[in-house]
């Protein structure tokens, strides 16, 4: 059994409490874990609808529920800023398939018929997870980029904005009509901030945004 990171979530949201045990333990079996919801309205009341996910995550839904649809809820849940970093995968009926296909189209994950093969389910949650853990990871390190860049002054930016341009000291004093040991002062100052050691490297750094 390979092993799995420990920040992650399975959430589940279908009326039938059978499934839901069923699900959570098929779920355990491959060490991944899970929350519960009897209800498209229980999990919009969840803290994880409120805010974006820290972990990879990932949202199995029934498509068909008393009161708010898994399908009407998809249709809010799409209108969420985070919605791409958390994957819904839809559990549909036969009679469900179509819509269930359309949601795929329209940007859910995939979706699986019932019954479904356990094995193949786990491998789309694994999958899921791993679509996530990517787009968690990516957000995470645009928000500590963009903290770090906060920090840096007007000039500072200055510096940086040509040294990313590739331009030498030299230059990009004469650009800005400062001395070029003043640019080296910024641009020391620039590389501590953004915690980097060479332009090459901050040039990677910003690339990778």
């Amino acid at each position: 059994m390979t092993p799995h990171p420990a920040n992650h979530k399975v959430y589940i949201v279908d009326d039938d409490a059978g499934v839901r045990d069923a699900l959570s333990w098929l779920l355990r079996t491959r060490r991944l874990l899970s929350d519960t919801f009897d209800s498209a309205e229980a999990f919009m009341a969840a803290p994880c609808w409120q805010a974006p996910p820290t972990e990879a995550s990932c949202l199995l839904l029934d498509v068909r529920m008393p009161g708010q649809s898994g399908l009407a809820m998809f249709e809010q849940w799409l209108a969420r800023p985070w919605a791409s970093l958390v994957p819904v995968i839809f559990l549909s009926g036969h009679a469900d398939v179509a819509t269930a296909v359309d949601a795929v189209k329209r940007g859910a994950f995939d979706f699986c018929e019932k019954p479904f093969s356990d094995n193949a389910l786990v491998d789309r949650v694994e999958n899921a997870l791993a679509a996530s853990r990517t787009q968690v990871q990516h957000l995470a390190h645009m928000q500590a980029l963009q903290q770090r860049m906060d920090q840096l002054t007007d000039r500072e930016r200055d510096v940086m904005q040509l040294v990313l341009a590739g331009l030498p000291n030299k230059l990009v004093a004469d650009q800005l009509n400062i001395s070029v040991r003043t640019v080296e002062v910024h641009r020391s100052r620039v590389f501590e901030k953004m915690g980097v050691k060479s332009a090459v490297e901050l040039v990677n750094t910003i690339r990778n945004e």
